[in-house]
Formats: C-alpha cells, structure tokens, sequence
C-alpha cells in the first residue's frame, strides 16, 4: 500500500460489501515522498500501531466510525524487537488486551480503485464509476493548530484568507484559536492542495462539509489526549473511506508519521528526519526538489525517475535516537509503560543533539 505500510487482505472489498484485511506496520520510514528509505528504524512499525490503535479506540469512544477491528497478536514477546519473522496467531483484539506492542492492525477494507491518468491529468470520473458505494475517498484532509515559519500554507495563502488579522504572516509561528482545514489529492504522484470545489469534485458522493467536520472532531480527540501527556499537537491529517452514505476514519491516525507533535519546544514527529536530512544530505534534498520541479514543468507525474542522487543510510546512532524517540512518544502519549524505552525527556535531549 505504501513505503511504510502493507496489506494483509482475509476478503476483499466489494461494490456492496466491506472487506477485511490488516495494516503490517514495517520499521521502514519515508522522507519528502521518497518512498522506501536505505534504513529501517527499530520498533517504529510496533509504535505507529500502537499509537493508531490507542487513537482509533479513543474515536470510537467518541462515537466516531472508523475502519478500525483491534489489532493482532504475533508471537515474539520481546519489546524491544518487532521482526518480519514474527508469527501472527490471529487473535484479534483490544489494544489493552494484547499481550505486547503489536505491528498489525486488523482493519475493515473499502474499494481503491485505480486512478487513470496521462501525465499530471487524473481521470476522477473513472474512479468514481468504478467507486460505486464503498470506496476510499482519494482525499487527504489536513487540520493544521499551528502555523510554524516553514509551513507552505505561508507560501499558498495570506493570514486573511483564514481570518486572521495579520496584514502579513509573522517572522514567528503562530498558534489558531480555531484550527485551519485543507483537503490534498491522496493518488497523485505529486499531491496538490485544492481548492474546496476541486475537492468537493475529488471527493465523489462524500460531503465537503461533512469531511470537514469529521477532521475537525478527530482533531479534537487527538490534541486533547496529547495535552494530558503534556504534547502540543500542531497539524496532521485524515483519511477517509464513504460506506452506503456513511463517513469512517481510515488508514491511521494521530500517529508521529501522520501527524506533528511536540515536547518542550523539539519536534515529536517524522519532522525530526526530515530536518536532520536537510542538514546532513542537502545535495539529495536539492535534488529531490529539484525532480519535482522539472516534473511538474514537463507535465510528469513520475518525477523520481528525475532524481540524479540517492539518500544515503544514517548512522546506527541517529537510528537508535530515532528508535527511542518513537517509542519513548508513544508512551507517553498513551500513558502506558508499553516499550522499553527511556522517558521523553531523555529521548528529546538525544534529538537535540543530533
């Protein structure tokens, strides 16, 4: 499915029917849109299904429908270990009944189907013929709390556009009193953000408002959760599968690779690779934009084939502080002692060095 996610499929979907199937969370990692990276990242995948899981439960609670069945239990009863060579038994149950961080997420499946396309031109009519009712909305909906200085919204908009009474933005980030929802293209080799009616187009039989409304209550859910583990959550996004009329929270959520946390004023996120390759590999990162430029400009949707450089692998140490900050944050954002890890505040010191 992606660089960092498989399927495990028990049925398939249908044009009447839900599927079921399983998310295997891999210890791979993806930056900038690269896809699979040279290195893996040790009890990632377990943390980013637990931390799913936890949120997906929490939705639930709140009387929010999700594609959401538990999570499955493996073999290895180690916490500090998440190996493809685990065995899963099939157990599937509550995250507060499995018996150690889990790596699979038994999850209901919908319709993806595919999207045609000759360059940068997508053909949303046909996927939609193809959709019927139970389909995965070919949508990402973004909720941003905060405004940091990087942010491309910066780029995009003026403060005014959302209301805000700043002539221009401030040279400092800046904290919304309401949060600020955008929608993305999901299949696009290059995504884009949209306006409302091209997303409202995109989106098929499912509500532009009722998509909104969902991303803002799960926003909700997650930024209060992460305020009692003493997190600020900043941005993240959703996505969503349509069921016979009916909105459900898919794919994952509130997760350090879906959404940006921080603690004590450092990121808690994927931000935190992302900026160390900036610092460390800036000739692949000019060479990453640079492909996607030239893409875009050719009216190419593959523009990784464009790309003359590589990423080259990190250090065993940048891994390990990666490791522990994955599972260090999830952790504390659960608020169960669920990986072998050293408390945040030591995690977050070890990515302040880096």
């Amino acid at each position: 499915m992606t660089s960092v996610k498989q399927f495990r499929i028990e049925s398939e979907a249908t044009a009447e029917e839900l599927g079921r199937g399983a998310f295997v969370f891999t210890d791979d990692y993806s930056v900038f849109d690269w896809g699979k990276m040279p290195d893996q990242i040790p009890l990632k995948g377990a943390s980013l299904c637990t931390m799913g899981a936890f949120n997906f439960e929490l939705l639930e609670s709140e009387g929010v429908p999700t594609h959401y069945r538990g999570v499955v239990e493996r073999s290895s009863t180690d916490r500090r270990t998440s190996s493809d060579d685990d065995v899963e038994n099939g157990d599937v149950v509550a995250l507060a009944d499995a018996s150690h961080p889990p790596r699979e997420m038994a999850i209901d499946l919908t319709q993806v189907p595919d999207l045609p396309h000759e360059g940068r031109e997508y053909d949303y009519d046909s996927y939609h013929e193809a959709a019927a009712e139970n389909y995965l909305i070919p949508l990402e909906i973004v909720f941003r709390n905060r405004v940091p200085v990087g942010s491309s919204l910066r780029r995009r908009t003026e403060p005014a556009d959302h209301g805000l009474a700043f002539g221009s933005w401030p040279e400092e980030a800046v904290d919304l009193d309401e949060p600020i929802v955008e929608f993305s293209t999901k299949y696009e080799k290059g995504d884009r953000y949209l306006t409302r009616e091209e997303a409202d187009s995109i989106a098929g039989k499912a509500a532009i408002e009722d998509l909104e409304s969902l991303a803002r209550e799960v926003n909700r859910v997650v930024t209060e959760q992460a305020d009692s583990a003493g997190l600020i959550h900043q941005d993240g996004k959703i996505e969503c599968c349509y069921y016979r009329g009916e909105l459900r929270v898919a794919d994952v959520v509130g997760t350090f690779d879906e959404n940006r946390f921080s603690y004590e004023g450092t990121q808690l996120s994927k931000e935190v690779l992302r900026q160390y390759h900036k610092r460390t590999q800036p000739d692949w990162v000019r060479a990453v934009n640079a492909a996607k430029a030239e893409a875009k400009q050719a009216n190419v949707a593959d523009w990784k084939s464009l790309c003359d450089k590589e990423p080259e692998p990190l250090s065993e140490s940048v891994l390990e502080t990666a490791s522990e900050l994955y599972c260090a944050g999830a952790n504390a954002y659960t608020g169960r002692d669920l990986f072998d890890a050293p408390p945040l505040s030591s995690a977050i010191g070890a990515v302040q060095r880096l």
